[in-house]
């Protein structure tokens, strides 16, 4: 299988299992921030794609040319669910999260640690072969018992998490779908 990282074009690897984002923080830390095109690199969205997605509300704004990691996280998190969802339905469900994308104040849970206990959650789910709702909400429960101090409404991100990560998994199965799909009908052809 060639795993990646959700919302990336990085390979998986041990290191991110528990904690994606640190795979990507060193660099950010380093460079004072993304650029346009080093995001796309690690995104594989089109440039204009992001910034589409900032013009919208839905990630925040720059300040000067660099991307932030609050914003690269926003990005990430996009990225990983639109295979799956509409991109107005994952804005209302991140507002329903973590309210205005400007301010921190009414977050249930910063992004970063959405993604990175959605991504822990992700690589469970795959190397025990369950994606089964039960399955899911049980590894959902566990995390969040987990993240008690990270989190300040953990009932309210119960259901948002169980979309995101049923959402990433039809994703990857439509993925699939697809690359069978082409093999079988350039067989036909």
């Amino acid at each position: 299988m060639n795993r990646k990282i959700p919302g990336t074009t990085l390979k998986f690897t041990e290191q991110a299992r528990d904690s994606a984002f640190t795979l990507i923080a060193p660099v950010l830390e380093a460079t004072g921030g993304l650029t346009l095109s080093q995001l796309s690199k690690l995104t594989g969205l089109e440039g204009s794609t992001i910034q589409n997605w900032i013009k919208r509300g839905w990630v925040s704004a720059t300040h000067g040319k660099k991307y932030s990691e609050k914003q690269v996280i926003r990005i990430l998190l996009i990225n990983m669910l639109r295979g799956a969802m509409k991109l107005e339905d994952i804005a209302k469900l991140m507002r329903y999260v973590n309210g205005d994308v400007e301010d921190t104040s009414d977050d249930i849970i910063a992004d970063v640690f959405l993604y990175n206990i959605l991504c822990r959650i992700i690589f469970t789910a795959e190397d025990e072969g369950s994606f089964e709702s039960k399955s899911i909400k049980k590894l959902i429960n566990k995390a969040i018992e987990e993240s008690k101090g990270v989190i300040t409404d953990s009932e309210k991100l119960k259901k948002p998490m169980y979309v995101m990560i049923m959402a990433y998994r039809s994703s990857f199965l439509k993925q699939e779908m697809e690359t069978v799909l082409a093999e079988v009908l350039n067989e036909g052809i």
